[in-house]
C-alpha cells in the first residue's frame, strides 16, 4: 500500500472532485442531449450559467424511440418484459411514448440525474460497509433503489445500460452478470462513478495498479466493453497523477500529456486557448455520448479551463450533447486538478447536504482506519 501522507490539500482535492461531479450534472441537466446549440440559446438566451429547471419541451428528445423493455432502441431486441414502469421507473412509463418530453421531466433547478444518484448509492454502500467497497453491497443497493415502488431518484429517463441491466435481472441473471451490451455501452456515462470510486481507493492508500483493476471490475458490472475498459484505466492514471501533484505547471503538463495521447488534435498547450469550444466539441469531436469522442472532448476542456473550473462547466453545458455525463467527468478532473470551492456558484444544489454528509463520513472513516 502507498503510505503517502494525506495533506489537507490532498483531501480538499478529493472532496472538491466528488462535489463537482454533482454540480456539473445539475448544471447541464436542463439542456441534456440538446444537439443543436441554437436550441440551447433559444430556450436560454444567455446560455445556461446557473441551475435551472428542466423545460417542459425538449427539441431533440427521442425518448419515445427508446425501448422500455431492454437497452437500446425499440425493435432492437426481443422484448420479454416491460422494464420501464414495471421493474424500474415505476410511474414514469407514460412519459416515454410522447414526442419531445424532456428526459428529466419535471426536475427542478439544482436536481441531479439518475447517473449522479448511482454515485450517491456507491458512496452509501461504502459507508454502510465501514469504508470498504463491496461489489454485492453496491449491487443490492442499486437494485433496491431502482426497483422500489417509489424510486429513490427523481428521474424520468434511464440510459440503455440501466434498462439492459434490469432486463437481464428480471430474466433471472445474477446481479454481477447483468451488464448488457447495446449500441452505446461504450459511453462517457460509464465513467461517472469511476472517478469518485478510484479516488476513494487512492485515498485509502491503494497503489495505482490495484485501483485500476478494481475500477475496471466495477465498470464492467454495468458497462461491459473493452474500449471503455481501456479508457477507464487511462482515467485512473490521470486521476492518480493529478491527485498527488500540487504544482499548477505540473498539472498543466499532466493534462496536456493526457490530451496529446488521447486526441487527434496536434497542437501545443498555448494554442488550446485560441480554439473555439463549439469547433472542438461539436465538429472535431461529436457531442454524443460515445467514448471515442467524449473522452477527447473532456480532456480538451480540462486542459483549456483547469485554471477556471467555473468557466469550464459553463462551456461544457452550452456546447450541448451529452453534457451531463461529460460534465460530471470533467468536473471531477477539474476538482482533482484545481480544488476551487464552487459552492453555490450556480445556485443551490438540492442534494448538497446529502453529498456533504457522505463525503465527510467517508473521509472520517478513512482517517480512523
Amino acid at each position: 500500500m502507498n503510505t503517502q501522507k494525506k495533506t489537507p490539500y490532498i483531501q480538499k482535492k478529493a472532496q472538491a472532485a466528488i462535489r463537482n461531479t454533482f454540480i456539473a450534472d445539475a448544471l447541464a441537466m436542463p439542456v441534456h442531449w440538446y444537439y443543436r446549440v441554437a436550441d440551447i440559446y433559444k430556450a436560454f438566451p444567455d446560455g445556461v450559467n446557473k441551475f435551472v429547471a428542466a423545460p417542459a419541451n425538449h427539441p431533440s428528445s427521442i425518448m419515445n424511440l427508446h425501448s422500455t423493455n431492454h437497452g437500446g432502441r425499440k425493435g432492437s431486441a426481443k422484448a420479454n418484459k416491460q422494464i420501464v414502469g414495471e421493474v424500474i421507473l415505476k410511474g414514469k412509463a407514460r412519459y416515454w411514448n410522447q414526442a419531445n418530453v424532456h428526459y428529466h421531466h419535471g426536475m427542478p433547478a439544482g436536481e441531479n440525474t439518475l447517473n449522479a444518484y448511482t454515485v450517491l448509492w456507491l458512496l452509501q454502500s461504502i459507508i454502510n460497509n465501514g469504508g470498504a467497497y463491496d461489489e454485492a453491497e453496491f449491487l443490492q443497493l442499486y437494485i433496491n433503489n431502482m426497483t422500489a415502488n417509489s424510486p429513490q431518484h427523481p428521474d424520468t429517463y434511464a440510459e440503455s445500460y440501466h434498462r439492459g441491466f434490469f432486463a437481464n435481472y428480471a430474466a433471472g441473471k445474477s446481479p454481477n452478470a447483468c451488464g448488457a451490451v447495446t449500441h452505446d455501452t461504450a459511453s462517457v456515462g460509464g465513467l461517472v462513478r469511476i472517478g469518485p470510486f478510484a479516488l476513494l481507493l487512492l485515498h485509502q492508500g491503494r497503489d495505482v495498479d490495484e485501483v485500476k483493476k478494481l475500477s475496471t471490475e466495477h465498470l464492467l458490472l454495468t458497462h461491459p466493453d473493452e474500449n471503455l475498459k481501456r479508457v477507464c484505466s487511462r482515467y485512473v492514471d490521470l486521476i492518480a497523477a493529478l491527485y498527488h501533484n500540487d504544482d499548477v505547471d505540473a498539472v498543466e503538463r499532466i493534462l496536456y500529456e493526457a490530451f496529446k495521447t488521447n486526441t487527434s488534435l496536434k497542437i501545443q498547450p498555448e494554442q488550446v486557448s485560441r480554439l473555439a469550444d463549439e469547433y472542438v466539441v461539436g465538429q472535431v469531436y461529436s457531442t454524443a455520448c460515445y467514448i471515442s469522442d467524449s473522452w477527447p472532448a473532456v480532456l480538451y476542456l480540462a486542459l483549456k479551463y483547469h485554471r477556471d473550473p467555473k468557466a469550464a462547466l459553463i462551456s461544457n453545458v452550452n456546447v450541448g450533447g451529452d453534457n451531463v455525463h461529460r460534465g460530471s467527468v470533467l468536473g471531477f478532473i477539474l476538482g482533482v486538478a484545481n480544488p476551487v470551492d464552487l459552492g453555490d456558484t450556480y445556485g443551490v444544489l438540492l442534494n448538497q447536504k446529502r453529498i456533504n454528509q457522505s463525503v465527510e463520513q467517508l473521509f472520517s472513516i478513512n482517517q480512523t482506519n
